[in-house]
């Protein structure tokens, strides 16, 4: 039962962190919902890096959702070492965080923070092998799902947290994803027995090597891993371009060998992707009985605010319900108002970093943004 004996169902599309945040903050409130995710189990795929949780926005969404606690006990403050240098190895920045202090942005492994919030959940709250393929309104208001096997099921309010090729999107907008970059991504296993002297060049956080219109990273895992990844600007080429070790070496020649040691160190094939976003000003008139969070309704280039936006777009959509019990769609336009003020100025500010990340005199411009004094955060 959903609020005053009303019986609502809330179906949430897309099973990660911004869904299953959503998930656990409804049922905080005593709101039940079904989460459907296409992954066929929560070991199915690779999860990714580590990313570090803003006090502002992650941080504060997971202790909306009383696991704060929890969070501390698995993240890393030291996480936050970041450093950064030039083609030939010299440090550019070399930024130490305090020890044991959490009042920072400690990193997480994304696959420890979303086992995290799948415990904290019934275990039947996520429906795993449900890709959606097809939504149709009901007569009676609400939706009717159809899932790539032919299974159907039915809600009162459908939540799209579906990621960046979101099938719940085109019921609010009908926006183009832009082309801003490529990433190409390879693990490096057990680092510290295996190459310790790349576990020393990376540290305990995160590296980044910083060239023209091209980065080499690297962080560290919680399992002793490196995620490595290569970012390069757009560019008209297949995928299958950067495929193979040997062709991202020979667009890294020239940089110091103790750098490329990485790109020689992967396990397996690297995997290379294509970064897209939605334009900055994107909004939608809102409708009823559906709405987005996360990717599905601000893709943004990975430059650290996706996910803390996601997490804290779940912590505002769930505030909102749980305040208008038996008038959802008041709750629903009240959130993306909201949302789109916050969002706005967070997406152009993501825009530019990613266009100075990649730019020729990224180094440069790299080192001036990171000297500038840090701007307050705003109030939790």
């Amino acid at each position: 039962m959903y609020g005053n004996g009303v019986r609502t169902r809330i179906a949430i599309v897309g099973g990660g962190l911004g869904g299953l945040t959503l998930a656990r903050i409804l049922h905080q409130h005593g709101i039940d919902t079904t989460v459907y995710d296409r992954e066929t189990s929560r070991s199915e795929r690779h999860q990714g890096g580590s990313l570090d949780l803003h006090p502002e926005s992650g941080q504060r969404a997971l202790a909306q959702a009383g696991l704060a606690g929890r969070f501390r006990s698995e993240a890393r403050s030291e996480g936050e070492e970041h450093r950064i240098l030039d083609p030939a190895g010299r440090t550019l920045i070399h930024h130490v965080p305090q020890p044991d202090s959490f009042s920072g942005r400690p990193e997480i492994d994304r696959s420890v923070l979303r086992d995290l919030l799948l415990d904290s959940l019934p275990g039947d709250t996520v429906r795993w092998g449900h890709r959606l393929v097809a939504t149709t309104p009901r007569p009676d208001q609400g939706w009717d799902l159809t899932f790539h096997d032919g299974h159907r099921a039915s809600c009162d309010i459908l939540i799209g947290a579906d990621g960046a090729r979101s099938v719940a999107r085109s019921l609010l907008t009908d926006v183009a994803l832009s082309y801003v970059a490529t990433l190409v991504q390879f693990t490096v296993a057990d680092v510290d027995r295996r190459h310790p002297d790349l576990a020393e060049l990376v540290g305990p956080g995160n590296l980044w090597c910083v060239g023209a219109n091209q980065i080499l990273a690297a962080q560290r895992l919680g399992d002793g891993s490196l995620q490595v990844g290569v970012s390069l600007r757009a560019e008209n080429e297949p995928l299958d371009t950067y495929r193979s070790k040997r062709a991202l070496l020979d667009m890294f020649a020239g940089w110091h060998p103790r750098l490329t040691a990485l790109i020689e160190a992967a396990d397996g094939a690297p995997t290379p992707r294509l970064i897209e976003a939605m334009p900055t000003s994107t909004r939608w008139t809102s409708r009823p009985g559906v709405t987005l969070i996360g990717d599905a309704a601000h893709l943004m280039p990975p430059v650290g605010e996706g996910a803390n936006q996601a997490m804290l777009d779940a912590a505002e959509l769930a505030g909102h319900l749980a305040t208008h019990p038996t008038d959802p769609d008041t709750a629903i336009r009240a959130y993306e108002e909201s949302m789109f003020a916050r969002i706005h100025p967070i997406a152009a500010m993501s825009a530019r970093v990613q266009a100075m990340m990649l730019s020729p005199t990224a180094a440069e411009d790299i080192v001036r943004f990171f000297s500038r004094p840090a701007e307050p955060a705003p109030a939790v």
